[in-house]
């Protein structure tokens, strides 16, 4: 993997295994750039896969300052790296930074697959965020995996999730958007993919049907077959 160096100087790595239009992909809480592999066969010719890994994940750094602010920073900072205007997608945690990112800086499209954003009713209860503090400041990482995992999964409390405590302000990104959710997912992650969709004029809505949330791995060609449909042919 190729890597470069974040504005805080946190080493951010990623792949980009060919010259066609980069396509970067930022992946979501849990993961690193791995799951898109299965993803990255459906672009369309002329387009080249840049699977980042987040900081903190892969073979990136990290640093002790771990915010969305730097995590939009290091987005930015490979999209700045990249020739053209590059297509950002986004999913998950990395759909939001990937939205805050296409604010900050020039992109050809901008792809979101339920971008970790809460609103309405779904905002209440207790955030998740100081508990996964206090187990790591004790120096209990297992225990942070263990409570967002419990918490934050389909059955669990919507209320609880831990990312975006603001809606972005999506109606500032001005490069055609595609917006992604699945049918079968938490209701939560639906709602707040259609807030951003009433947000942006422009943008265009698929529903992918029998898919939940982790439809880039699990149903890879349902999701390509919507991007291609998105992305202009070159």
């Amino acid at each position: 993997m190729e890597t470069l160096t974040s504005p805080d100087g946190t080493a951010i790595a990623y792949d980009r295994p060919g010259d066609g239009q980069p396509v970067v992909l930022v992946h979501g809480t849990t993961g690193t750039s791995a799951v898109w592999d299965r993803f990255r066969s459906q672009l369309p010719d002329g387009y080249t896969p840049v699977a980042v890994d987040r900081r903190g994940r892969g073979e990136s750094g990290d640093a002790d300052d771990h915010s969305l602010a730097r995590e939009v920073d290091d987005v930015v900072a490979l999209i700045d790296s990249l020739p053209g205007d590059p297509v950002l997608f986004g999913h998950s945690f990395g759909g939001l930074c990937a939205l805050e990112a296409a604010r900050e800086t020039d992109i050809a499209q901008l792809i979101l697959y339920e971008p970790a954003i809460l609103v309405g009713d779904h905002r209440d209860g207790a955030p998740l965020a100081p508990r996964l503090r206090g187990h790591l400041d004790a120096g209990d990482r297992e225990a942070v995996i263990e409570a967002f995992f419990r918490e934050t999964s389909t059955s669990g409390d919507p209320s609880q999730w831990p990312t975006a405590e603001r809606a972005p302000l999506a109606e500032t990104v001005d490069a055609p958007t595609l917006l992604l959710a699945g049918s079968e997912s938490p209701a939560y992650l639906r709602d707040g993919i259609r807030a951003i969709d009433d947000a942006m004029s422009a943008a265009t809505f698929v529903e992918l049907s029998d898919v939940g949330h982790v439809g880039v791995w699990r149903a890879p060609e349902k999701v390509g077959a919507a991007v291609r449909s998105f992305l202009p042919d070159r």
